[in-house]
């Protein structure tokens, strides 16, 4: 018996990177996990791996910034489980460029996706989320909330946003026994929890592990433990918290020579 027997889980994004840890982590613990991706290679993909493994899962496609599209996954979810136990709203997108050629119609993309959606999905999830009487909801944001690399001001300013609503919504969620937090990680790895076909190999230097204090670079598995802990039903004292998993970078002070 897993942690989360029975129990439902829906992760966005979850087809594919630090999403595919994330419903894989949930469906070894015994929950009944919905993967909701645009993505629908990678979407049918995860299940049919999880469900390989012995795990229950099903695919449900979905573009987290259309508000109709998350009703109707919403919908799905009420008439087969009629519960939501735990919300992942990890699906998210970037867009560098310098700020002088930043298209506003990509600006308005990242913000919708990374930023409207877990408020759209929390949203219209809320009534799932009231009826399994202890939910737990986490966002997956980013360091870049915090730091931030030059030509990435609609990827920041998304996930200084998606921050900020973590402790909105964990106030005003919490009188309904709903948890909400938020997870910041730094250099994750994802290439081996990509779809088949998009899998490429990527070699790591000594260099980039030392960047981190804890010696290495971060793997998806890393962002998977960090949210089933905060959905477990015995972290039910902590609520609105960002918790940075960078194996240290963000706090490793650099001097220029």
């Amino acid at each position: 018996m897993g942690r989360f027997q029975d129990q439902v889980a829906l992760v966005t994004g979850g087809g594919q990177g630090i999403g595919r840890a994330i419903s894989f982590a949930f469906a070894r613990e015994g929950a009944r996990v919905v993967v909701a991706d645009l993505d629908e290679e990678a979407g049918n993909e995860c299940v049919d791996e999880i469900q390989a493994q012995g795990g229950k899962a099903r695919f449900v496609p979905v573009d987290v910034a259309d508000e109709a599209a998350v009703q109707r996954m919403m919908g799905q979810v009420e008439a087969e489980f009629g519960v939501l136990h735990h919300l992942c709203n990890n699906a998210g997108i970037g867009y560098t460029a310098p700020l002088d050629q930043l298209p506003m119609e990509a600006f308005d993309r990242v913000i919708a996706v990374n930023l409207k959606g877990p408020l759209l999905c929390v949203k219209y999830g809320l009534p799932l989320l009231k009826a399994a009487r202890g939910a737990s909801v986490v966002n997956i944001v980013s360091t870049r909330a915090l730091m931030s690399e030059p030509d990435t001001e609609s990827y920041s300013a998304s996930k200084g946003g998606l921050l900020a609503l973590t402790h909105a919504l964990a106030v005003s969620l919490g009188p309904h026994k709903i948890r909400v937090n938020a997870i910041s990680p730094g250099w994750i790895e994802t290439s081996s929890w990509q779809k088949r076909s998009a899998r490429r190999e990527v070699v790591l230097t000594e260099r980039d592990h030392l960047q981190h204090p804890a010696g290495r670079v971060g793997r998806p598995e890393d962002i998977a433990r960090a949210v089933l802990f905060l959905s477990d039903p015995e972290a039910d004292f902590i609520t609105g918290i960002n918790l940075v998993v960078d194996g240290g970078m963000t706090i490793k002070m650099i001097y220029e020579p």
